[in-house]
């Protein structure tokens, strides 16, 4: 991986921790919320919509960095 991969990896995750942060901190009751209607749900349909945002994040990234 080159110097500029690590550098976007690193944004990248940065990013994701300073939004889980706000989401945590500006509403954590909704973050309770969304985690007790998440284990009312089947591992399955967990994955599922896990592989389709992760699908959706990649095409983004695709878009975006061309």
């Amino acid at each position: 991986m080159t110097g500029v991969g690590v550098f976007d990896l690193a944004t990248a995750l940065g990013l994701v921790l300073v939004l889980e942060g706000l989401l945590l901190a500006l509403a954590p009751d909704l973050l309770k919320r969304l985690v007790a209607e998440m284990l009312a749900h089947s591992a399955q349909s967990l994955r599922l919509v896990g592989l389709l945002s992760a699908a959706v994040g990649v095409l983004v990234v695709w878009l975006v960095r061309g």
